[in-house]
């Protein structure tokens, strides 16, 4: 089942909480691809230095005040696109990263999307369990790109399902790759998970 638009309007890290065990789900034309979600990272507010709406509002981080549930794409350093959830209330700028994901279905696909590094074909097989590893791999394996910025996540080709799973070991700790604001333990992630992405 779809997680409702009304998951996505609480305070940011009851959503990341919660989203672990959840499964990210992109249907395309090629096929689909799943992935159950074990770690995810919040940023909050202006008063994060390491948000994006830290420097107020602007033409790029705009989604990060709409409306709850959107996706929040953007190219990173100009190599890899990072997929958010917006959270919170509309008007105040939260988002919750999705940093790795445990694949689920379409690993053939996930795979032939990661077989290529920047237009040269990868020197070994990606594994299984790092095919989602990291944010940008995890766009990568999904497909996930700026077009799909500010679409739903609670509607339409790309969503974030219930699996009716009970609640996983879930261990808190700081965000990682970033330079600002490090002191916050506002990363999620599944303790010891193979897809869980290196600090």
């Amino acid at each position: 089942m779809t997680l409702p638009q009304a998951f996505y309007a609480r305070p940011s890290l009851e959503v990341a909480r919660d989203l672990i065990g959840k499964a990210l789900v992109h249907r395309t034309p090629a096929g689909l691809t799943a992935g159950r979600i074990v770690e995810v990272e919040a940023y909050i507010g202006e008063t994060d230095l390491a948000c994006h709406a830290a420097a107020g509002r602007t033409v790029r981080n705009a989604p990060l005040y709409g409306p709850p549930g959107l996706a929040y794409v953007y190219l990173n350093y100009g190599l890899h696109h990072l997929v958010n959830a917006v959270t919170e209330a509309e008007g105040f700028p939260a988002a919750v990263l999705l940093r790795a994901l445990e694949p689920i279905e379409g690993l053939d696909l996930m795979r032939a999307r990661r077989t290529t590094v920047r237009g040269r074909a990868a020197k070994t097989p990606v594994p299984d369990a790092h095919l989602c590893r990291g944010p940008g791999n995890l766009a990568a394996a999904m497909g996930l790109d700026l077009s799909h910025n500010m679409r739903p996540l609670f509607a339409g080709d790309l969503s974030i399902d219930d699996l009716g799973e009970t609640a996983l070991d879930i261990t808190w700790g700081p965000r990682i790759g970033i330079t600002r604001s490090t002191g916050h333990p506002w990363r999620a992630f599944v303790g010891g998970h193979p897809s869980v992405s290196r600090p």
